[in-house]
């Protein structure tokens, strides 16, 4: 199997997860610096190019597009990087460019931080879900729910609306607002994100026009946002997965068995700023995302998580509950099997 299966015997090395680590977590001031200006200069070149190339083609602007939501999703691991501490030493540094990487996004920094935060401190915990992560259920939750509950959540798992809607809908209109419990910094956040994020629209409106700014930036999105959605369902939605209630939780278990090893093409791997090394993310968020890699490869404790490759991923889709019996991530399929076999069982 393609997929993340560390045993118990790895536990041993477990307490020396900080030395293997430690050296990683300085950000490097050339190289971020490097980073975000081949990330934010190409993106914005490709912008206008595919600007001007509204008066072409339509299939050249979808193909520009491609690259240049490849360019957005990169600058939103620079977004992701500030959120943590990693990308600059200076706290101040890195949030000025999470606001700024923040609006290129449409994304509130403080907002987006504290929410991830919490992520980070309950993924893979059956007692802590719902804040930062992908709404799963597990068996016996959804078979108590009515039937418009299971059809709430079974639309909710579509890949249509899990990769499409959903991330148009979250990042355009979800975080335009703030939520119930949002500090005041987490409110304004949002007012200064939207702020600049209407001023944006304001200046292409009066410069190329309200249509053009659509026709080139939805598409970017649409991509973009997609792909960074699928990015963080497959880093906790795959088969072996860690998933456990929080009395057997485990933050260095969650960390190396319930965050993949999603193993990409290089050039994929670029683009998506190494994001595919998620459990050494997860084991340290403090870690910027170019050192990621050379942590993995420097420290044996991670040679024995098992990759997920590209093809391999596409499993994912398949998987929609949790069967804490078998432990592990099911099908709708397998609600069929379960109640075949309690009929069985009945009948003798």
């Amino acid at each position: 199997m393609n997929s993340i299966q560390t045993s118990s015997k790895p536990a041993s090395k477990k307490s020396s997860w900080r030395q293997a680590v430690a050296k990683y977590e300085h950000p490097d001031l050339r190289r971020s610096v490097w980073q975000a200006v081949n990330s934010f200069i190409p993106y914005l070149v490709l912008w206008y190019v595919t600007y001007r190339s509204l008066e072409m083609s339509s299939w050249l602007t979808l193909a520009l597009s491609v690259l240049a939501a490849g360019f957005l999703t990169r600058i939103f691991i620079i977004f992701h990087d500030c959120g943590h501490g990693a990308f600059f030493r200076s706290q101040k540094a890195n949030d000025i460019m999470g606001f700024i990487t923040g609006v290129l996004t449409f994304t509130p920094y403080h907002g987006w931080r504290h929410e991830h935060a919490v992520h980070h401190a309950t993924a893979g915990d059956l007692d802590r879900r719902g804040v930062g992560d992908i709404w799963t259920l597990t068996v016996k939750e959804y078979v108590a729910l009515s039937p418009k509950g299971r059809l709430r959540y079974r639309l909710y798992r579509h890949p249509l609306v899990m990769f499409l809607v959903g991330p148009l809908f979250i990042f355009l209109i979800r975080q335009r607002v703030p939520s119930r419990t949002a500090s005041k910094r987490e409110r304004h956040s949002v007012y200064w994100a939207n702020l600049a994020i209407f001023g944006i629209l304001a200046l292409m409106s009066v410069t190329i026009g309200i249509k053009a700014f659509v026709l080139v930036q939805l598409p970017i999105f649409v991509i973009a946002s997609a792909v960074g959605v699928w990015l963080f369902y497959v880093q906790h939605q795959y088969e072996g997965v860690y998933w456990e209630r929080r009395e057997d939780w485990d933050y260095v278990s969650v960390a190396l068995e319930g965050s993949s090893f999603y193993k990409l093409p290089k050039v994929l791997q670029w683009f998506t700023g190494n994001i595919g090394f998620h459990h050494v993310h997860h084991l340290s968020p403090r870690i910027p995302n170019y050192y990621l890699e050379k942590c993995h490869n420097e420290n044996p404790m991670f040679q024995e998580v098992k990759s997920i490759t590209l093809l391999a991923s596409v499993e994912s889709l398949t998987f929609r509950l949790w069967d804490e019996e078998q432990r592990k991530l099911v099908g709708f399929g397998h609600l069929k099997t379960l109640q075949d076999k309690q009929a069985v069982a009945s009948q003798q």
